[in-house]
């Protein structure tokens, strides 16, 4: 059997989409050695990252087999790959990032969409208009014409039967795990390599993501001054214009000296200052699912996350939860686990014990019960 991904991001984006991407690639070619499995980009890609997953004997990676195709990329995307799928014998398509080619429901290839939020549709503010009615057109028709629709939480599941009306029978939410270097153990010598390159404290609270308003750092840093001043925030992430203002509350109050920002961490780096922390914040307004919970779970680091979304499902009972404007619940639930050591045994322990239910194992088990469904499905209407 033959399965086609959307790898685009797998080559591209080395973040949220992509890490996933490349995520389920690898652990579907790892756990399925019988299957083959192309990875279809619109341009060369000479990333390491994507190129690990090409020394699996049954990955190729596969580019527009047409003069019009490599001609013309985006159009290839979302048109044109439909009837390279079919010359490539493709059994099943599996658009990894929201988006599925228009017409491939015309096709005899099964097609799989994963849709990993709608907060586009959720906080429209938070997104320019030409950005949602580009979203909103190409998750919309992926939803409605995919065969089957993964969500990566019940959150996102509900958010699709509510803003697409699509039946809920039609949709499995298959989590996905982080990658297992994050439970691997660190040396004290790359603790202190890390801390050197970066400056680090020797004390420190830490934020990943991206810094951006519907990340919300900025009530870490407003919890900051009532929590023990030996105790610094250290946020790593991609800055946008946000950054302006959490640097502005920062100038104001006097914190310039316990909030560290790293803009550009080298990926290998990052298990490593995972574990060095003290205690993970992720006060995000809305996610799709929050991998970054279940990194720090991995990494044996307890958690604290806001209310509103999915973060509940990422980080489990064992974690401590805020509203997103409550500074004075932020402060309090670190404070209790810097001080508390009893508690923060407990929540790191309960924690490496929730995070087992996403394990790559039982999500390769997940996606081929859906892909099996799909294709069963496929064959009955062929009859």
């Amino acid at each position: 059997m033959v399965i086609g991904y959307d790898a685009k991001r797998a080559a591209t984006n080395f973040t949220g989409l992509g890490n996933y991407s490349r995520y389920v690639i690898d652990t579907m070619a790892q756990s399925c050695p019988q299957y083959y499995f192309n990875l279809y980009i619109p341009d060369t890609c000479n990333e390491d990252a994507y190129n690990k997953l090409l020394l699996r004997n049954n990955v190729l990676s596969m580019l527009p087999d047409t003069v019009v195709g490599a001609s013309y990329k985006s159009l290839w995307r979302s048109w044109l790959i439909k009837d390279q799928l079919v010359r490539d014998k493709v059994n099943l398509f599996h658009g990894l990032s929201n988006e599925i080619p228009f017409g491939l429901k015309n096709t005899q290839v099964a097609s799989v969409v994963t849709i990993h939020d709608l907060i586009f549709l959720r906080y429209p503010s938070f997104y320019k208009l030409i950005d949602r009615s580009i979203y909103n057109a190409k998750f919309a028709y992926a939803c409605r014409n995919a065969d089957r629709v993964v969500a990566v939480s019940q959150c996102t599941k509900r958010d699709i039967v509510e803003y697409y009306h699509v039946d809920p029978d039609k949709i499995d939410v298959i989590y996905q795990g982080c990658d297992p270097v994050f439970s691997r153990s660190v040396a004290e010598s790359e603790m202190l390599r890390v801390r050197m390159a970066y400056e680090l404290p020797d004390d420190f609270i830490l934020n990943v993501g991206t810094i951006e308003t519907r990340k919300n750092v900025l009530l870490a840093v407003k919890a900051l001054p009532m929590i023990d001043p030996k105790y610094h925030l250290v946020i790593v992430g991609r800055k946008t214009s946000y950054v302006n203002e959490v640097n502005k509350f920062i100038k104001e109050n006097r914190l310039g000296n316990r909030v560290h920002f790293i803009h550009d961490m080298a990926l290998p780096d990052l298990p490593v200052i995972y574990r060095m922390s003290k205690a993970f914040v992720f006060p995000s307004r809305y996610e799709g699912f929050g991998i970054p919970i279940i990194e720090a779970l991995t990494s044996g680091v307890p958690v604290v996350a806001a209310t509103g979304s999915c973060l509940e499902e990422a980080g489990g009972p064992a974690s401590l939860y805020v509203a997103p404007d409550d500074v004075e619940g932020m402060a309090a639930a670190l404070q209790r686990i810097l001080t508390d050591a009893t508690l923060r045994t407990t929540m790191i322990n309960y924690g490496r014990e929730y995070v087992l239910r996403f394990d790559s194992s039982l999500m390769a088990s997940a996606l081929l019960e859906t892909y099996g469904s799909v294709l069963e499905m496929k064959k009955r209407k062929k009859r």
